[in-house]
């Protein structure tokens, strides 16, 4: 089936990721598995676990080479780096203000994108999970929320070894070093199936209907990402009372 691409891939794309292929390909082997299950075309959501400050970009590339590239909500604080805003900005790329009179806009834009048929991306986590396993935390329900405004479909999406490349939380030093380059490291990212939201169909959007949708969304990619890392997940998302303080493995 053709993909909705028409508008997609602008020269500020484009260009953006002309400079991190590059970068990435030296670092990076890829394994990606589950671009069937994005949509070809129309609006939707991706739902993605956070593991390392590099994720974004090995995400990023996997949702650009699906055809369909991503929107995705990032921090405010990152559209003031210089020049990393201008190409966040530039890319289409949606700023959250936190705990702000403006955090209500990040949600109103997503639901206007998902809405023109774009695709949205979001870390339903908030943050880099700090959970010591590097499971998924419990989620914010962004997700959700515009998932059952808009009625677009919310594909799971999990992710496993930008960590290597960049450990969460690591404070330098011999043995925590925050950047591994070499050897080059396998990246797993797969998409599922979209999370069946069907029975929120017609609720009224209350907390706990909110709570539960996206109890539903971190499920899936907990279970997507069980079968990457072929262990055991713990007992549905949780919180990690304290940060990683070393890699994973």
């Amino acid at each position: 089936m053709p993909r909705d691409t028409d508008h997609a891939y602008t020269v500020w794309l484009r260009l953006a990721a002309a400079i991190v292929k590059p970068v990435l390909f030296p670092l990076v082997s890829r394994r990606w598995r589950g671009l069937q299950h994005i949509p070809a075309t129309g609006g939707f959501i991706t739902a993605v676990n956070h593991i390392s400050y590099i994720d974004p970009l090995t995400y990023g590339h996997f949702q650009y080479n699906s055809g369909r590239p991503p929107r995705l909500l990032a921090k405010a604080s990152l559209f003031t780096i210089p020049f990393v805003g201008m190409m966040l900005r530039k890319t289409g790329q949606i700023p959250v203000h936190r705990g702000t009179a403006d955090a209500a806009t990040a949600l109103r834009d997503a639901v206007e994108a998902v809405n023109k048929g774009e695709c949205v991306a979001i870390y339903p986590e908030g943050t880099v999970t700090r959970d010591p396993g590097l499971w998924p935390m419990a989620g914010k329900s962004g997700a959700a929320r515009i998932a059952l405004t808009t009625g677009a479909p919310v594909i799971p999406v999990a992710q496993w070894g930008a960590h290597r490349i960049a450990p969460p939380y690591a404070r330098g030093g011999r043995g925590n070093r925050r950047l591994s380059l070499a050897p080059r490291r396998r990246v797993d990212i797969v998409a599922g199936p979209p999370v069946d939201l069907s029975r929120y169909e017609g609720k009224a959007l209350t907390q706990e209907v909110l709570r539960e949708a996206t109890e539903d969304i971190m499920a899936a990619i907990t279970g997507l990402l069980a079968d990457i890392r072929g262990e055991e997940p713990p007992h549905g998302p949780r919180r990690a009372r304290r940060p990683v303080s070393e890699q994973a493995h």
